[in-house]
């Protein structure tokens, strides 16, 4: 049996955090949308995305929410259970920097300007 899913790290410019449950994550791929009329299909339309990684990270004494609220320019990777790595590039955080106290739970985006999937070895 091969390992699918379940661990993760996080790590932005070389800062590992701790993440919290779910994270997910878009390469910023085109959408495409069926364009549909009354009398058949007439083709379809792309949209861009952003690509992005999102989730949780855990609020801890060595954490600067400052910091993290205005972080720009960030390189940013998910490396995921199955081996695989998700890299985003030229990232800024895009959350409002909402932290929960029971759990010190910190919402956690990073939107960037391209990201790639590298495939485990």
């Amino acid at each position: 049996m091969n390992r699918i899913a379940g661990y993760m790290t996080l790590q932005y410019n070389g800062n590992v955090v701790d993440a919290v449950g779910d994270f997910s994550y878009n390469l910023g791929k085109p959408k495409r949308e069926t364009l549909v009329g009354p009398d058949r299909i007439h083709g379809y339309k792309e949209t861009p995305q952003v690509p992005y990684i999102e989730g949780e990270i855990r609020d801890g004494a060595e954490i600067d929410l400052a910091t993290i609220c205005t972080l720009k320019d960030v390189t940013a990777t998910l490396a995921l259970a199955n081996g695989k790595t998700i890299v985003l590039k030229d990232a800024i955080y895009c959350s409002d920097g909402k932290v929960g106290t029971g759990d010190a739970n910190i919402e956690f985006r990073l939107e960037g300007s391209r990201a790639e999937e590298v495939a485990a070895e």
